[in-house]
């Protein structure tokens, strides 16, 4: 590894999880509920055309729904051949977006919906959002009302919405799974919607912020520090109503998260805070590392898709279904 900083933070596993995460702001579960109620009143409008591309076990759609502020909102949609699928799955990307599908899930058995949150690529792309996670985190990051992550919650919000009217059989069998960007705005949308069942955060983002600007990063991460140093005032005007350990602590699901014990984008130590906050029942996966490619990668890869397969089919089981 070749990093100016040290990639671990000085935490072993037992300090890690030991973190504490940041006090709650008066109004954040205010904030967030009347969020959640104004986007609760919309029917997203939605398009979906059916890919000529063959896949032996899918069928594949483009999608296209109406998020609020009218924004458009891209992606894909898996639904198993030749049957109705027994459980759902919204699934959301990293900062860099998405440009397909991810196939290698072990849900067969599901329809899985794969948004791009607003501004980034490839489904989501706007002219006036940077595709940049180093600009995009800073999209009216001055603004908490306005401020681009709170968006993104709400195209989460819109995508489960979306499933469900798709597949309103699926009611009380829905999963979500968010990884990197996508697992912090999983899990501050996930700690308000009542839709989902079960939940799996894989090395989440914007937790505990407090101590995150304190770690040396890269990528949206150290974009966020830059500004903060010539604006400290974004801390408690926008930074604290979209962190996701504080978020957690209101998530009433069962939670499996997989928290990397080195990592030089997402540190470790707000990673675990997220873990940390959750008060419902949860499960940990510990990775060697992540947003870093490492000896053994793959087979803990592996071994995580299996631990996640039997997680979700505890928790999802819809007997009430023919395959």
């Amino acid at each position: 590894m070749n990093f100016p900083f040290d990639p671990t933070y000085g935490y072993d596993l037992e300090r890690l999880l030991q973190i504490e995460s940041p006090e709650i702001p008066h109004d954040f579960e205010n904030f967030w509920r009347t969020c959640l109620e104004r986007i609760s009143a919309i029917r997203p409008r939605y398009s979906i055309n059916e890919q000529s591309t063959h896949h032996p076990d899918w069928d594949i759609f483009d999608t296209t729904f109406e998020s609020s502020d009218e924004m458009p909102i891209g992606g894909w949609l898996l639904v198993p051949r030749n049957r109705r699928p027994r459980r759902g799955f919204v699934v959301c990307h990293g900062y860099g977006g998405r440009d397909a599908p991810d196939f290698h899930l072990p849900f067969t058995d599901s329809a899985i919906l794969f948004p791009c949150c607003r501004g980034l690529p490839t489904r989501s792309m706007r002219a006036h959002i940077s595709t940049n996670p180093q600009w995009h985190v800073l999209h009216d990051i001055d603004q908490r009302d306005r401020y681009i992550h709170r968006g993104c919650v709400e195209d989460v919000w819109l995508s489960v919405s979306l499933l469900l009217r798709l597949f309103p059989e699926l009611d009380g069998h829905l999963g979500f799974l968010g990884t990197s960007f996508g697992g912090g705005i999983g899990a501050i949308a996930m700690a308000f919607d009542t839709r989902v069942q079960a939940v799996h955060l894989c090395v989440p983002s914007f937790g505990n912020h407090p101590l995150r600007l304190q770690c040396p990063t890269r990528g949206s991460g150290a974009s966020v520090t830059t500004f903060y140093k010539k604006n400290p005032w974004v801390l408690e005007r926008t930074l604290r109503y979209f962190d996701a350990a504080t978020a957690a602590k209101f998530i009433k699901i069962p939670t499996h998260c997989a928290c990397a014990l080195l990592d030089p984008f997402v540190a470790p130590p707000g990673q675990f805070s997220i873990f940390n906050a959750i008060k419902a029942s949860k499960e940990l996966f510990v990775l060697k590392a992540g947003h870093h490619q490492y000896p053994g990668m793959q087979e803990e890869e592996e071994r995580l898709l299996a631990e996640l397969e039997g997680f979700f089919a505890r928790l999802l089981n819809n007997p009430g279904h023919e395959s």
